[in-house]
């Protein structure tokens, strides 16, 4: 018969030291991998990539056009920033969020044009940071430069300076 002095476990101490050290641990690599700042980067990472997309469709448009811009994007004046989306007004409403404002009272500009073409699948709306973001107010602007070199910025940015994309 087995002797109970003999029977070894682990003490309460034991025990406590044991889970405090994995609290500790669990609490550093939580820490390191900051959950919250890889989220904003994968959303900023959304937006860069949705900004190329919409200059590589745009300009794919233009070669196909022979040379010339989708009549949207024709008609935008030099130098001013739009919002681009299918609103008609009020495009500006969310420009507190942006890190290039619209211009003051310019309309947006629909790029579903590049849709019809087949050219971009559908027009992008950026994942919601600061701004609730829509198909009307999709949060990426679109600006014209006067020698036709285009620009696509995303209104927002969470982890990383200005996101845009320009050929």
């Amino acid at each position: 018969m087995k002797n109970k002095s003999n029977l070894r476990g682990f003490t309460l101490i034991e025990l406590l030291l044991v889970i405090a050290i994995i609290a500790i641990l669990a609490g550093v690599v939580f820490v390191a991998l900051n959950p919250a700042s890889r989220l904003m980067d994968a959303r900023d990472s959304v937006r860069k990539s949705a900004a190329e997309e919409v200059l590589s469709a745009a300009k794919l448009n233009q070669l196909d056009g022979g040379g010339t811009y989708l009549a949207a994007i024709t008609a935008m004046t030099a130098g001013n920033v739009y919002m681009i989306g299918t609103g008609t007004s009020g495009c500006t409403a969310q420009n507190a969020n942006c890190d290039t404002d619209p211009t003051a009272d310019t309309s947006c500009v629909d790029l579903t044009g590049l849709v019809t073409s087949g050219h971009l699948g559908s027009v992008p709306v950026s994942p919601n940071g600061s701004g609730a973001w829509t198909s009307v107010i999709t949060g990426y602007t679109a600006t014209k430069n006067s020698s036709g070199t285009l620009t696509i910025r995303a209104c927002e940015s969470e982890n990383t300076t200005e996101i845009s994309a320009t050929r």
